[in-house]
């Protein structure tokens, strides 16, 4: 195996921080000929308004300018990662609809790409992109590295998504009982407070005591909340 794929694996469970994880992910993408990667990770929480994260070593001038003219809201590649988990090669019929933003990015040397999205159990999702301002992608080459590209995006997403998503949760008071997982578990199912009373033996109004301190806990404004809260954080699991 690789250095760079070792290097990966070893911070896989230990990483605290994406300032550990990034650089790593830089160097398996040189390792793999391209100049720059980026990836952009959304927590699903809270629905309304997504948690978006953006990490890439992209020349700071073209990092401005995406922000400025808002490309996100046009880009091809975020359009296509937010759809689907297939790779996706960056070509002229790619970006056929948003010409000047393709000229843009050229210009500062994003000429040739890959992006490959991943989602995992939580609904998060995150796509790696790699790209370069040399030489094309040839068909050779993707039969040759497109497993490795491919492994690279996943085990991305895998120790991002655990950085970020128990960050969220730590912001919250998320010290939830057995007895608040239970009955949140069994509201995630449907069941009323009378229903989860009558399963655990115990009186409604415990039941409604302890969905209150749940909905505190998760910050949330009602069970229903509380309740898609905890399960996108993994506190259901």
């Amino acid at each position: 195996m690789s250095t760079w794929q070792e290097d990966l694996l070893n911070v896989l469970d230990q990483a605290l921080s994406e300032h550990e994880v990034f650089p790593l992910i830089e160097a398996a993408a040189r390792a793999l000929g391209f100049d720059y990667c980026a990836y952009g990770l959304r927590v699903p929480s809270p629905l309304s308004n997504p948690q978006t994260i953006l990490l890439n070593n992209y020349p700071a001038e073209w990092q401005a300018r995406y922000e400025q003219q808002g490309y996100v809201q046009i880009d091809p590649s975020v359009h296509h990662g937010c759809r689907k988990n297939t790779p996706l090669l960056w070509t002229d019929a790619v970006f056929a609809q948003t010409p000047d933003f393709w000229e843009d990015a050229r210009a500062f040397g994003l000429r040739y790409g890959w992006a490959k999205a991943c989602i995992d159990g939580g609904g998060v999702r995150g796509m790696l992109t790699l790209a370069r301002s040399g030489e094309p992608l040839t068909a050779r080459e993707i039969e040759h590295s497109e497993m490795k590209m491919r492994w690279l995006a996943h085990i991305s997403h895998v120790v991002l998504s655990r950085i970020f998503t128990t960050r969220q949760a730590e912001k919250m008071d998320s010290n939830l009982t057995s007895r608040e997982i239970e009955v949140l578990k069994w509201t995630a199912d449907g069941k009323t407070s009378a229903d989860i009373s009558s399963l655990l033996d115990v009186s409604e109004n415990t039941v409604n005591f302890h969905v209150k301190n749940a909905v505190f806990k998760l910050r949330a404004n009602n069970k229903t909340a509380a309740t898609v809260r905890a399960a996108m954080l993994g506190l259901l699991g």
